[in-house]
């Protein structure tokens, strides 16, 4: 049970993967903690995903501490990772306070409030240390467009995708660049008339991704943090791959992709300079934005964590190469599901690196 007002070591934010990772090493050193997670039950954003996503289309759950990921399957991944986490949270014991908001994080002298809402209402918690996991998921993005306004059809971004038999008869323009955008192509394309545009040539890769591309595209990320730039996608940076059930959507055309339009009107896009042969407006009905999520993050602001390049710019603790977490503005808050971790590859070593960085900060208070 939450004990009211009283001060904690330490306090995470959120009980995705890298939160429960984060978690489970504060308690193995001995650090009194709780997190804290806005959604009514166990999952993070797995309970959210589309419904014809299974285990076999994800880039791949990695393992939490202690306990094997589930294997590939083709049950729901919305269904099989909440059941996952729900359990590891059991046997761990881990302190979760669910639904439990967070809407700004302040500084008192030494300490950290964080305030809320808890089950019980308003209220506050008061800690020495910080972990920010709170990921991407409530914050789907979509890039403004002139017209976007305008538009007489229906707009969804991919986070509140309703599954392809919803756009049967309706011409999908698909927008993005990443997996999520092949992967809805897959499903779309044999059901419907699809349109494919992305502000870059997509790379695809043709070997598999294994433990070393994971490690080189979080390093990647990870440099951009270090240097306190907005970080981008691990996932963006990996390359994509036709898996065997978007074969037919290949065959379809599904990915002959055309550049960015340049404006959106009430039943189509329209490009200034389309290039040699291609028609210079597409009539479609609606447009699925396949354009990412930024870090949740708008909580911490009162801190004056950003850089002025935009991003939160985030360090090493001496003698800690688990992974960049340290906030260089506050060093009492540590950052994970962020950047590098923003991805399951990352997630675990981040909560290791996170719960290290607090042990350190703690060492004065602990002795």
């Amino acid at each position: 049970m939450e004990p009211h007002d009283a001060l904690l070591d330490s306090l995470v934010i959120g009980a995705g993967q890298a939160g429960l990772a984060a978690s489970f090493h504060l308690a193995r050193l001995g650090i009194a903690h709780l997190v804290l997670d806005s959604a009514p039950a166990p999952g993070g954003a797995w309970q959210h995903r589309w419904e014809s996503l299974t285990m076999q289309d994800v880039h791949g759950v990695a393992d939490l501490p202690d306990a094997p990921a589930p294997p590939r399957s083709p049950l729901p991944a919305r269904e099989v990772v909440p059941a996952y986490f729900a359990d590891y949270e059991r046997r761990h014991a881990l302190p979760v306070v669910r639904p439990a908001r967070v809407d700004r994080v302040e500084s008192e002298g030494e300490l950290l409030v964080v305030r809320g809402h808890g089950p019980a209402g308003e209220r506050s918690w008061r800690t020495r240390t910080l972990v920010n996991a709170t990921g991407t998921w409530t914050r789907p993005f979509v890039p403004f467009y002139p017209g976007i306004a305008s538009f007489a059809g229906e707009q969804l971004h991919t986070a509140h995708y309703p599954g392809a038999e919803h756009f049967r008869g309706t011409r999908v323009l698909v927008v993005g660049g990443g997996a999520s955008a092949v992967q809805l192509l897959g499903e779309l394309a044999p059901v419907t008339d699809t349109l494919w545009v992305t502000r870059r040539p997509p790379v695809w890769r043709d070997d598999d991704f294994d433990a070393e591309a994971g490690l080189a595209a979080v390093t990647h990320v990870e440099e951009r943090v270090r240097q306190g730039l907005p970080p981008t996608s691990v996932v963006g940076v990996t390359g994509l791959a036709l898996r065997p059930q978007e074969q037919q959507a290949a065959g379809l055309g599904a990915y002959r992709r055309r550049p960015m339009f340049t404006s959106i009107e009430p039943w189509g896009v329209r490009w200034e300079d389309p290039p040699p042969g291609a028609p210079a407006r597409e009539e479609v009905g609606a447009i699925l934005w396949a354009t990412g999520f930024r870090a949740a993050v708008d909580h911490l602001s009162p801190l004056g964590l950003r850089t002025p390049q935009g991003g939160i710019q985030l360090a090493h603790v001496p003698g800690n190469v688990q992974g960049a977490t340290t906030a260089v503005r506050d060093p009492r808050v540590q950052l994970v599901g962020y950047g590098p971790s923003a991805s399951t590859i990352g997630a675990s070593r981040a909560g290791r690196a996170a719960a290290s960085a607090v042990r350190r900060r703690l060492a004065p208070a602990l002795a």
